[in-house]
């Protein structure tokens, strides 16, 4: 039986032990793996004597020489060890001059002598990512993709005189995904976890404490190098078998077909678990029947009927596109010009020539840029070939895309022949006629810049809460469309025009979307009703009116995100410069509330996109609909394809993916504390993405006996019951002065009466839904608490008797600190109200601080002195004085404690998605 080690790695800090027992290293092996495991090691206190690793390639180190030479290791760097099978002697002193205790040998693609593997003191200890016995030789990974295995792995072994053959110190495995491929395993666990385990066991090794436990022979198996001869996929086999076959060759060395006679490698293969969508045929040599080619790929079918889904294709020629442009593209990789092409190709190459005057010749291979290009010769180019070509819808952007000559001919050719158009943008709507308008709802997943079902087809119900109907089906998005979605995001990022786009051109798009928004914003307000319970004219105003306005803001700071200059000590007789730059993160990860569906939407994105990110965004599961909504929108203002994506689902499948997601660089949350809590530790654990946190609340409001009374009753209701209570910065206890609160309280009450319950969207509706029936529920079982222990239920408490999920606006009097309803948030329009000795004031701000929250927080009172006292001492992120509810998109918003970190709005809320890089200049 192997030995297994635990698999929560151990506190090196907690143990006495592992501090005084160190060893002297020798590290032979290549690549990032290689690097971290050296970094790594230093960092516990082990010191590396040598490093040797592979020769520089093309002028270029190893990444694991280039972090040891800077460190000043010795770094020997031998093509070879070994010539016909015999050790190279001066390889085999140098090595020993080291005088290494131990052979750490993190991906050593070279062949070691025995002399060497057994000269230290402790042997050698090698890294291998298979489930040792199983799957011996090094296309590892490869094999257990291909075979089906449904838990992946790697082992931690002694090396020995046979190929992966020597004993177990430890091993760790995971799950395997259907879709998983080589890189998505190595970059999930295989690496990550692999640095982590090498370290464990040369301190395993350090502290005596190191099995080595036989191989068994039983389960074992050695499969050879998988190269691209005999890649060639066996189609008369099942799909799932095919399927395997595919993504166990993906990237290197890439299985392929025989298709339309001409062999192609295939990428991206996932099972098809839907019916089989139409599309045009194609044939696959050997197949049962033929391959289709879909707008979402290749299907290709098994011998059992079943069929599966290729994205990418590769031709003999390098060139690759998306399996779903075959027929568009097919004939464009080999692009034939007719005559009248061809010389306007030479006129074009003469365009060319004039700007880069520097260039003997303009070759098909000249690459603009690399030639000395700018942006003014960008400009220069465009305008040149528009005159040249009337008629010729050419951005400066498209040289961007096309930088080689070669590359620029054959789109302007497909532009002109108008192949190059953009599809049609098919959706697929939920209608309703509703507020005397047809309002047209997407109900897909966004992604790619298209809506499409989710991967395995499962979809649920969104309920309108005024009656309890069904609105429509919207996609139940699972891990597969998380993956597919962060994918888009990192290609948009790293190679879509989004990443190179100018920060003005940015905030141009961002303007126009917020244009779009305002121009729909009837209904987008509609369906933000209907979904959320939301009364119109709040929704109106502040759901979508809020969101308008964020993206304005936003779309103004594009252009003016700027690092600095910081002046540092010179070294004689060289100057130095050092400056700072402000980048975008990569691919985000943003979820949101059910309360404030778009608003919220606005709030993070906004913020996110005007740094340069890209992004994921998971919506509420019950409210995914203006969500939806606002990424047709983003087409129609010209986002590029991948740079928003949309995943509406559950939480604890769609988010939990996300927080675990390794591409994803940061993520932001707005939601419950618990859930907040769970969050950072997946980010932690996952690879310590950033995170920024908006989480619960219980927001105290301090009401003096000087206040102006007309405003703080005004107010102090507004502070509980807008949005009906479901806001997070809602007051969540009200403390009131004891010789004004009897009067507060009469006339809360008489104002609440006057409030009307009803239809959201009726213009005089003052009082709508909660927004779903288990909140609804928990607000009644919120209410029933607070009157078992003790509290006054002055008025509501019930749901109201209608259809729908209605709840009474309710007020509690005579709470005290120790009752649960004067520590926990409702969420709902429930006043609980308090009331403290006249003039003590540090005793009611005591009482107001008692809690592990901190988003908001108020005062009311006429006297200037005693507001900045309060809010001084105010533990919250927010305070307001004599108001309430007053936010703006330029003011920073977000809590302190357990309600969280991080900023949504104003410049804050930018440094939340850009990170600073230092830059240092001798001259």
């Amino acid at each position: 039986m192997l030995w297994t080690a635990n698999t929560i790695m151990r506190k090196f800090s907690s143990s006495s032990v592992y501090y005084q027992n160190k060893l002297k290293l020798a590290l032979i092996g290549q690549s990032l793996f290689g690097q971290e495991v050296y970094t790594n090691l230093r960092k516990q206190g082990h010191k590396v004597v040598g490093v040797f690793t592979v020769p520089d390639k093309d002028g270029k180190a190893d990444p694991l020489a280039v972090v040891a030479e800077k460190d000043g290791t010795p770094v020997f760097k031998f093509p070879r060890w070994r010539v016909k099978g015999k050790p190279i002697p001066e390889v085999v002193e140098a090595y020993k001059a080291v005088g290494a205790e131990l052979n750490v040998m993190p991906f050593c693609s070279q062949f070691i002598p025995m002399n060497v593997i057994d000269f230290p003191k402790h042997g050698s200890i090698i890294y291998h990512p298979s489930i040792l016995p199983k799957h011996r030789g090094a296309s590892a990974i490869n094999w257990t993709l291909i075979e089906g295995d449904k838990k992946a792995g790697f082992s931690v072994f002694w090396a020995d005189d046979g190929l992966d053959t020597g004993p177990i110190l430890l091993q760790k495995e995971c799950q395997v995904e259907p879709n998983d491929t080589v890189d998505t395993l190595y970059n999930r666990f295989l690496f990550p976890e692999g640095i982590k385990a090498m370290v464990e066991a040369v301190q395993l090794i350090a502290n005596g404490k190191a099995p080595k436990i036989p191989q068994s022979e039983e389960g074992a198996s050695y499969e050879g190098i998988q190269k691209k001869s005999n890649a060639k996929v066996n189609m008369a086999q099942p799909a799932e078998a095919i399927h395997n076959w595919i993504r166990g060759h993906d990237k290197v060395p890439g299985a392929w077909v025989v298709m339309d006679g001409k062999p192609v490698t295939v990428y991206g293969s996932s099972v098809l678990s839907g019916s089989v969508p139409a599309g045009q045929p194609i044939d696959i040599e050997g197949a049962s029947q033929p391959g289709l080619i879909t707008k979402s790929g290749l299907l290709l079918f098994g011998s059992d009927g079943k069929a599966l889904q290729v994205k990418s294709l590769q031709f003999e020629d390098g060139k690759m596109i998306p399996a779903s442009k075959y027929f568009s593209s097919e004939e464009s990789a080999s692009l034939d010009l007719t005559d009248d092409e061809k010389k306007m190709a030479e006129e074009i190459r003469a365009i060319w020539k004039g700007i880069l005057s520097n260039v003997a010749a303009i070759e098909e291979t000249t690459d603009f840029f690399k030639c000395g290009a700018a942006s003014m010769d960008v400009v220069r180019l465009v305008e040149e070939v528009k005159q040249k070509c009337a008629g010729v819808q050419l951005q400066n952007e498209d040289v961007y895309m096309a930088t080689t000559f070669q590359s620029f001919i054959q789109m302007l050719v497909r532009r002109l022949r108008g192949e190059d158009q953009e599809e049609e943008m098919l959706i697929d709507y939920a209608t309703k006629e509703v507020n005397n308008m047809t309002v047209k709802m997407p109900y897909q997943c966004f992604i790619n810049g298209k809506f499409e079902d989710a991967d395995d087809g499962k979809t649920y119900n969104t309920v309108n809460p005024t009656d309890g109907s069904v609105i429509c089906k919207v996609s139940y998005a699972s891990v597969a469309d998380v993956d597919k979605a962060v994918s888009a995001a990192k290609e948009a990022f790293d190679n879509g025009p989004w990443g190179k786009m100018n920060p003005r051109d940015r905030g141009q798009l961002l303007y126009r979307l917020a244009d779009l928004m305002e121009e729909h914003q009837e209904e987008l307000a509609t369906i933000e009703t209907i979904d959320s319970g939301a009364v119109y004219t709040l929704a109106l105003k502040t759901h979508v009116g809020m969101s308008i306005q964020t993206f304005r803001y936003f779309a103004g700071w594009c252009d003016k995100i700027q690092g600095s200059t910081i002046p540092i000590n010179q070294a004689r007789p060289n100057r130095n410069l050092t400056f700072t730059k402000k980048e975008p993160l990569g691919v985000c990860a943003i979820v949101i509330p059910w309360n404030y569906p778009l608003m919220m939407l606005a709030w993070k994105s906004a913020a996110c996109l005007a740094a340069g990110n890209t992004l994921v965004l998971k919506p509420a599961q019950v409210t995914p609909l203006t969500a939806l909504k606002f990424a047709e929108l983003t087409i129609k203002a010209g986002i590029p394809k991948g740079v928003i994506n949309i995943v509406p689902g559950s939480g604890g499948l769609v988010g939990q993916r996300m927080s675990e997601h390794p591409d994803i660089r940061k993520l932001g949350f707005t939601g419950s504390t618990p859930i907040g809590k769970q969050i950072m530790k997946s980010c932690a654990v996952s690879n310590l993405k950033k995170v920024s946190l908006e989480l619960g609340g219980k927001s105290p409001l301090i009401i003096f006996s000087d206040c102006d009374m007309d405003k703080a009753v005004r107010m102090g209701m507004s502070s509980v019951y807008f949005n009906k209570g479901e806001n997070c910065i809602a007051a969540g206890r009200l403390f009131v002065e004891e010789s004004i609160h009897d009067e507060y309280i009469r006339r809360v009450v008489e104002e609440i009466k006057k409030m009307k319950i009803g239809d959201p969207l009726d213009r005089s509706t003052d009082h709508g839904p909660q927004n779903h029936k288990a909140h609804m529920d928990k607000l009644v079982e919120y209410c029933e608490i607070g009157v078992k222990e003790g509290a006054t239920l002055v008025y509501g408490g019930r749901q109201v008797d209608r259809p729908g999920f209605f709840m009474e606006p309710t007020v509690f009097t005579d709470v005290e600190d120790h009752m649960f309803i004067a520590k926990e948030e409702s969420f709902g329009p429930v006043m609980v109200v308090s009331k403290f000795k006249d003039g003590d004031v540090d005793g009611v701000l005591s009482r107001a601080n008692d809690t592990e929250f901190g988003l908001a927080s108020g005062v009311f009172t006429r006297d200037i002195n005693k507001a900045m006292y309060v809010s001084e001492r105010l533990e919250a992120g927010t305070v307001f004085i004599n108001t309430y509810n007053k936010t703006d998109v330029a003011a920073p918003f977000g809590g302190f404690k357990q309600s969280g970190f991080g900023k949504d709005l104003g410049e804050d809320a930018l440094h939340e998605y850009l990170r600073t890089k230092a830059v240092t200049v001798e001259y």
